[in-house]
């Protein structure tokens, strides 16, 4: 069936190459097939949408770190909870994510990987964001910096059970936080570099010598930089250090200025530059529904002007939206939405072998299309082409 085109038009286009002033961008199924500074004619196979030239047309973006929203959560292991994900996400921007499972026990993790890998497997819903693949954080993680990962649940690394758990999820396994110095880490890190998962630090208390082994053995990436990890001091640099260092390791950002200070978030901007930052959230399933009691892991978190701890203050996750993130960190950085492309969009897509059809908005591409006011609200969102949220209409 061949779907209607879509033009928008008028608006700032950022494009994958070129920036496109009062431009339009036009989609038929699922695609983006031209960016043009000349409009398309008006026709009856075409929509035109006409926005304020003061808006801007931005890609997709990527969050490779989320556990929940909406009441719902990747551990529940439901087509539901997933499927509530995928439907909120638009709302704030994400047209794409990793669904993030957690430490728990080894049945729970199985439990809620097959059924990703399932959710997966069925295929994108009209309309929705899309999974692109599924984040393991945890259990291969280090006791002393679990955070708010059940330390009971914290297991060493085992290749065998990885590779058990991957089958699990039909392969759909993207990316793995683990310690790189707890033993077995190597064996299993070495791995995932084979099969072009990225291998990722965090909830890790390596030194530095530590880290720099994990690197060569195929580390590439930093889980919630600063957060769950050995800090940065002056005679032991640390698993910050490291990652502050060496342009080898990606580095994730959680922009609240609860999780870090803002201060240190321009800092690791001015060290590691706009292509070694991903922002992400880290949000579980108290995202959009306020204050309140909620569930992580079988804990007990506090949710409480926008700050989500266990009982005994532990950060348990954020409840932020990726399109606040994006305003904190031009507030904290001064950068620029050029810049907030590449560490929303671009490199996430990168590191996840899909820059080919998503991360950027060019022709060929998924018609991931973000609509965003001069303060940088959203105000529509298309996932492969369709409509998935529009300001002021109800879902």
């Amino acid at each position: 069936m061949v779907r209607k085109r879509i033009t928008l038009k008028n608006a700032t286009i950022y494009g994958e190459n070129q920036t496109i002033h009062r431009g339009s961008i036009t989609t038929q199924n699922g695609k983006i097939i031209d960016l043009s500074k000349d409009f398309f004619p008006d026709d009856d196979q075409t929509e035109v949408i006409e926005l304020p030239e003061t808006y801007h047309i931005v890609p997709g973006m990527i969050d490779v770190h989320i556990h929940g929203a909406a009441g719902a959560d990747t551990m529940d292991a439901t087509f539901d909870a997933l499927q509530t994900i995928a439907s909120v996400l638009p709302q704030e921007g994400t047209t794409s994510f990793l669904a993030t499972t957690m430490t728990q026990e080894q049945s729970k993790i199985e439990k809620a990987l097959e059924n990703a890998g399932l959710f997966i497997e069925a295929g994108q819903l009209e309309g929705t964001a899309e999974t692109l693949g599924i984040h393991l954080e945890g259990p291969f993680i280090s006791e002393k910096r679990a955070g708010a990962q059940p330390v009971g649940a914290i297991i060493k690394p085992n290749l065998k059970l990885f590779k058990q758990w991957q089958e699990l999820a039909s392969g759909h396994i993207k990316l793995v936080t683990i310690a790189p110095e707890i033993e077995g880490s190597l064996e299993v890190i070495s791995y995932l570099q084979e099969q072009n998962i990225v291998a990722s630090i965090g909830h890790s208390d390596a030194t530095y010598e530590e880290v720099v082994t994990g690197m060569k053995a195929g580390t590439s990436h930093v889980t919630h930089l600063y957060n769950g990890m050995r800090g940065l001091h002056h005679r032991e640099p640390g698993v910050v250090g490291a990652a502050l260092l060496h342009d080898e390791l990606t580095t994730e950002l959680i922009a609240d200025g609860i999780h870090v200070r803002p201060e240190l978030i321009s800092l690791t901007y001015k060290q590691k530059g706009n292509e070694r930052v991903v922002l992400v959230t880290d949000a579980m399933r108290a995202k959009c529904l306020g204050d309140g009691q909620y569930d992580l892991g079988g804990q007990e978190v506090t949710v409480q002007h926008e700050t989500a701890t266990l009982k005994d203050g532990t950060l348990a996750g954020s409840i932020i939206k990726m399109n606040t993130a994006v305003k904190n960190m031009m507030q904290f950085t001064g950068c620029s939405i050029s810049d907030i492309i590449q560490m929303t969009s671009v490199n996430p897509a990168k590191e996840l072998n899909v820059f080919d059809c998503k991360g950027s908005l060019a022709p060929g591409k998924d018609a991931d299309i973000v609509v965003l006011d001069e303060d940088l609200e959203v105000v529509m969102t298309f996932c492969k082409g369709d409509l998935a949220y529009r300001r002021g209409v109800e879902a």
